[in-house]
Parts: structure tokens; sequence; C-alpha cells
């Protein structure tokens, strides 16, 4: 059963990634993109691992994606715009700057040392002695906090940069769009 459950699951996200790849509407893409997901929790069920199904189906299905279609949606992929019109004087020079001061404060703590990012001085005192004692969400949330860290908050701004690029791409030139 196991194996008629990892194949049917695989065929599923195959199916959504190339809807992703191959669909010309931005929203058929993010909805493409909902099935692939689903069929990842599918596969993780199948591997026992009912947390990360539950974190796959609410943060990336339930939220994500809900945020690229709302993105996409709320622009108005029919709509044409002047791209070489800035609605805001002073917008682009601002959030460079602004984009600079986030990237200095990020860099900093980490330029300056593992220890001062990760949390394991505050995770210390919670966490018992023997690793088999603790609760395997205690367990998960110590390794995330204080070994992956830096691949944690790595994958906050790569989800940044695709509701960015989501953004980028569902608006289209004055010259795209015939009269």
């Amino acid at each position: 059963m196991e194996t008629a459950v990892f194949f049917v699951a695989s065929a599923i996200v195959l199916v959504g990634a190339l809807g992703v790849i191959l669909r010309s509407n931005p929203v058929h893409c993010a909805l493409s993109l909902v099935m692939t997901l689903f069929g990842v929790a599918v596969l993780f069920i199948n591997l026992d691992a009912q947390f990360l199904a539950a974190v796959q189906v609410i943060v990336y299905a339930g939220a994500v994606v809900v945020l690229f279609l709302f993105v996409i949606m709320l622009l108005g992929v029919d709509r044409a715009e002047n791209l070489s019109v800035e609605p805001l004087r002073g917008q682009r020079p601002a959030a460079v700057s602004l984009g600079g001061c986030v990237l200095a404060l990020v860099l900093v703590p980490v330029l300056r040392g593992h220890k001062v990012i990760t949390g394991v001085h505050s995770a210390g005192g919670v966490l018992h002695d023997k690793p088999e004692t603790q609760a395997n969400i205690t367990r998960l949330a110590h390794s995330l906090f204080s070994d992956y860290v830096f691949a944690f908050e790595l994958t906050s701004a790569l989800l940044v940069i695709a509701v960015i690029g989501a953004v980028m791409m569902a608006r289209r030139p004055l010259r795209e769009v015939a009269p």
C-alpha cells in the first residue's frame, strides 16, 4: 500500500510541478504549486513525518501560496502599467537604503560569532541532559533555532524574494497589451 501511495503522490507532485513551469497564467501556476505542495505533504505522511506534512500544508500551501495568489490578484494581471513612471518618488532609493540597513543588521551578528544569533544560551537551561527523554518538538525546535538558524532565516528571505518576483512578473508594460 505504501508503494501505491508513493507512486500516486509522486505523480501528483510531478504533474503539479510541470503545471507550474508550463502554464502561462500566473493564477494557474500558483494553483499547480498548491497541488505540488499537497503531493509533497502526502509523501511526508507516507514517511511517517506528520509534523512536516502539517507544516507543509499549513505554512506553504495555506499561507505562502495564498499570499502569492493575493499579490497576483491584487495587482491585476490583466491591467497594463507604464513601468517607467514611478508611483512614489524616492521609493527606490529608500528601498535600497532600508535594504542595506536590514542587511547590516543581519550580517553584524553573523560576523561577530555563531553564539550571538543561535539562541544557544537561552535554550540551554530548558533542555534536559538526555535527548531521548525530550519530546520530538523540543528537539526539533532546539535544532532549528540553534544549529540551523541561518538556513531558517535564509528560507524566509527567499520567500520574500519570491513575493517580490511574483509582483514583478504580474506587472506588464503598456506595449505588451493590445488595445
